[in-house]
């Protein structure tokens, strides 16, 4: 399992709800794999609850920070990724088919949107009232953030998508078990636990185990726990708290701007989306620049360059809060993720001990 807790992080988490245990057939570990690899859902409506315990302080989101004005630079990309790692959130999630998803982001004064109905997508900030409208090229799959895979991955933000990046990765490292039968938005769940072998892998990860609840009678994911090691509660998770199978109205895919708001355009051109990782909108990253995954396990490590300049990122208040001066560099610790971003600019993370992001810098 490859660098599961930086995959994570890059979608919003929730707090797990109290679950009704439920009465069902008994399943092997392999068997709910192959309940969770045949679902085949393609439409649904829904609310996901989120929320994090990673031992960071709770920060305001970038809009309270700046009094509803944009930041820049740097300092809106950690506000960002600061509100993401402490805050809770609940979001409203809607899909049909794999070009029609709409994800409603509830922060307590505001509204973020994503909604995408073919090859147009929109995403909103209401806190802002800025809007922008992406045109993606004929053809496009599901290349735009909304998820991949057999039946409904989904949006980022549900427990499907979360649960495939986990259940993708599993390998040689990680031990697989059965955990208890519950209900989870109403609908009965098989519970399956994957957890690194003991020995070296056990060792070198922040991870102690993953649950994924699985829908029983449709294999879709209905819930994802991540458990720190030495911490009590879910240091992650994402479940459904409300949910329905039946298609949404078309008018859910549908969007207009608000009267007032700033809406920029732009139309991302045809390109070969097998190679779509390696490139930016303006065209192939250098070799150098793309992001590489150190290890195959447990204890991967991922090493990118960072996207804004070492100074911009470092002169945000929020980055010497939320960050300890270390040895070439500084750390962002967590008890599910450590960060460390070097003095050149590279960033490292991993669900691993500081001990062996070092080791990788070295390396490198």
């Amino acid at each position: 399992m490859a660098v599961p807790a930086v995959i994570a992080a890059g979608v919003v988490v929730s707090g797990a709800q109290a679950q009704t245990p439920a009465n069902l057939p008994a399943k092997t570990p392999e068997q709910i794999i192959a309940l969770a690899a045949g679902n085949k859902v393609e439409a649904l409506s829904g609310t996901v609850q989120q929320t994090s315990d990673l031992g960071l302080p709770k920060l305001p989101s970038g809009d309270q920070q700046s009094g509803g004005q944009g930041q820049s630079g740097g300092t809106a990309g950690v506000a960002s990724l600061m509100e993401l790692l402490t805050g809770s959130h609940t979001a409203k999630v809607y899909a049909d088919g794999p070009q029609k998803a709409r994800v409603q982001v509830l922060d307590q004064l505001a509204e973020r949107d994503l909604v995408r109905n073919g090859t147009s997508v929109w995403l909103y900030n209401s806190a802002r009232n800025e809007a922008t409208h992406l045109q993606l090229p004929a053809g496009a799959g599901q290349h735009t953030g909304m998820g991949s895979g057999q039946g409904l991955s989904g949006p980022a933000l549900t427990p499907q998508a979360v649960a495939q990046r986990f259940l993708s990765m599993v390998g040689p490292s990680t031990q697989v078990s059965s955990g208890s039968a519950a209900k989870v938005a109403g609908r009965s769940a098989y519970e399956l636990v994957l957890s690194p072998k003991p020995g070296t892998t056990k060792a070198n990860t922040l991870i102690s185990e993953v649950s994924i609840d699985v829908d029983s009678a449709t294999g879709l994911p209905l819930a994802v726990r991540v458990q720190a090691r030495g911490q009590e509660k879910p240091a992650f998770s994402v479940e459904y708290s409300q949910l329905s199978l039946a298609a949404p109205a078309a008018s859910v895919f549908e969007f207009t701007p608000p009267a007032g708001a700033k809406v920029t355009q732009r139309t991302l051109p045809a390109r070969d989306h097998a190679k779509a990782e390696s490139r930016t909108p303006g065209g192939t990253l250098p070799a150098q620049n793309r992001p590489q995954v150190v290890g195959d396990g447990w204890d991967a490590v991922v090493v990118a360059k960072a996207g804004v300049s070492p100074s911009m990122l470092t002169s945000s208040p929020l980055f010497a809060q939320m960050t300890k001066p270390v040895n070439g560099g500084r750390l962002l610790h967590t008890s599910l993720v450590n960060v460390l971003i070097k003095d050149d600019g590279t960033v490292l993370a991993g669900s691993v001990p500081v001990q062996r992001l070092q080791a990788v810098a070295q390396d490198r």
